[in-house]
């Protein structure tokens, strides 16, 4: 299954409205968990989500809450 982060290249939620969402594709879960957490981590990217491909799309709280229990290792 292919996991996919997408995330905006702003901050600026003004901004955000112009530009199109930057996307990134993981072979697994665990790499793409990894990659959100990077990119919330940093501070630089406010509005990230992980969606499995099946439906499924994790943000916001529910992402938080998955990233919790994830150590990244």
């Amino acid at each position: 299954m292919t996991y996919r982060i997408i995330y905006n290249e702003t901050t600026d939620e003004l901004a955000a409205k112009e530009y199109a969402a930057a996307t990134e594709e993981f072979p697994s879960e665990h790499q793409a968990l990894g990659r959100a957490r990077e990119l919330l981590e940093t501070g630089e990217h406010h509005q990230v989500a992980v969606d499995d491909g099946s439906g499924q799309v994790l943000h916001g709280v529910r992402l938080q809450l998955k990233l919790g229990g994830f150590s990244g290792n």
